[in-house]
């Protein structure tokens, strides 16, 4: 839980809300993918590093994963990649033995699927190439979600929707950052794109969260769901509005709401 609220003090309100075996599942899930994450982001890395690492974790995710060999993959950047990437052994470890194949499988895809983006420098052209890029990094995360809800609570969720959760929130974070990337030569917008078209990809992903959130009768589990969709409506609307974020206040204010209304 330390290392959760380093690394995503974002995700660490929610996952506080679910109960004990529920939230050390979604934690471990959670930081396995944060370790790859980081991998692909990490600005001391060059592509081909990162190809090769992603590539090479991807492999291991998908078999029987051997901490120590994972740590030899690692040993020449320890010095530059973050704990949480260093550590990755140990998330699994702490997974619950009767879903780490699932955690093992989504994060292997999206391992790949990272490393596939990387090697295109991140240039989006096409609304195809953006949904690809989106389900990779995040609508993965949605998918993955959606198992732990069916392994603890027996949840049936749809699988597009659940897409659809992750994408929306990606999207908004592309918006929020787009000067941040134009900066670095990252591109995510298609081409001949406005800013007007990603609000509406954004809207549109958003609106099927919300119908994603309707499968969901545990209020624990609404509860963590509900938390950063609500902070990325509200973000939209203040980026809609001229503001670049919503304040911490506005924020505080945000998870008094949904716990009184979950």
């Amino acid at each position: 839980m330390d290392m959760l609220k380093q690394t995503s003090r974002t995700f660490y309100i929610p996952i506080t809300f679910l109960e004990p075996k529920l939230k050390k599942a979604v934690a471990s899930a959670y930081l396995v993918m944060r370790a790859i994450d980081e991998i692909e982001d990490h600005e001391a890395l060059g592509s081909q590093e990162k190809q090769a690492l992603l590539r090479a974790t991807s492999k291991m995710l998908a078999t029987e994963f051997n901490t120590k060999e994972y740590e030899q993959l690692v040993e020449p950047f320890q010095d530059i990649l973050p704990e949480v990437s260093l550590r990755l052994g140990d998330w699994l470890a702490i997974c619950p033995a009767d879903l780490v194949d699932k955690v093992k499988e989504s994060s292997s895809e999206m391992a790949e699927g990272m490393a596939k983006w990387v090697e295109k420098n991140w240039q989006v052209k096409t609304k195809e190439d953006l949904d690809e890029y989106t389900y990779y990094v995040a609508g993965l995360v949605g998918v993955m979600l959606s198992d732990l809800w069916k392994w603890n609570a027996d949840i049936d969720t749809d699988r597009e929707l659940a897409i659809a959760y992750g994408r929306g929130l990606q999207a908004v974070n592309i918006l929020r950052n787009k000067d941040e990337d134009k900066e670095r030569g990252v591109q995510f917008f298609p081409e001949g794109w406005t800013r007007e078209d990603m609000f509406h990809y954004a809207e549109g992903n958003l609106a099927k969260a919300d119908e994603y959130m309707k499968s969901i009768n545990r209020r624990s589990i609404k509860l963590f769901c509900k938390l950063p969709l609500a902070l990325a409506h509200k973000t939209l609307k203040a980026l809609k509005s001229g503001k670049e974020k919503m304040t911490r206040a506005e924020v505080e204010v945000t998870v008094e709401e949904v716990q009184a209304e979950v």
